[in-house]
């Protein structure tokens, strides 16, 4: 019988061994940790990418019928304060079936006295004349890219040339009447 009893194995409390595997798995799991982390740190944006991630512009000093171009994430970004007689134009197009990417004014628009897009050709990235009073705006009175010939209608809609899509919106908001923050 004390042979039985014997073969039964008795629990046995912590050994060296199992305090050197503990050291050893703790030790692993540090170094991989130092290992990865600057990989894991360079993905995030640097501080210049950051801070341009978010834009305020001040709308009270822009007359009705100006443009005004800022620059956001390294783009251009059109502001536009627009007059009655350029509402009128934008939304003259308005469902429009030979439109080539239909959208109407006020989806562009929700404060249709304010056309805020990113000024960068839907083709190949270059950036459509019309923010100046003296560069041509095409017979839409809107933008004209003059690398391949696309043509922008006063809502920023395209309506010929190879663009394939409207000059798009950015992501902005107003805070107050006269503060748009951008991104």
């Amino acid at each position: 019988m004390t042979d039985a009893v014997n073969k039964i194995e008795q629990p046995r409390g912590p050994t060296r061994r199992d305090f050197l595997y503990i050291c050893t798995g703790m030790a692993t799991l540090v170094g991989a940790a130092s290992f990865l982390w600057p990989f894991i740190d360079s993905m995030q944006p640097s501080a210049d990418v950051a801070a341009m991630a978010s834009v305020e512009v001040d709308i009270s000093l822009i007359e009705p019928g100006q443009r005004i171009t800022i620059k956001w994430r390294g783009k251009p970004v059109f502001v536009v304060y627009r007059t009655d007689a350029m509402l009128a134009q934008a939304r003259e197009d308005d469902g429009n079936p030979a439109l080539i990417d239909p959208a109407t004014d006020s989806e562009r628009a929700p404060r249709p006295e304010w056309l805020i897009m990113v000024g960068v050709c839907t083709h190949l990235g270059c950036i459509p004349l019309g923010q100046k009073d003296s560069d041509p705006r095409g017979p839409y009175g809107g933008w004209f890219c003059p690398c391949h010939g696309s043509i922008y209608d006063a809502s920023g809609r395209v309506r010929k040339g190879p663009a394939p899509r409207n000059l798009p919106i950015p992501p902005y908001a107003f805070l107050d009447d006269h503060r748009i923050r951008i991104g």
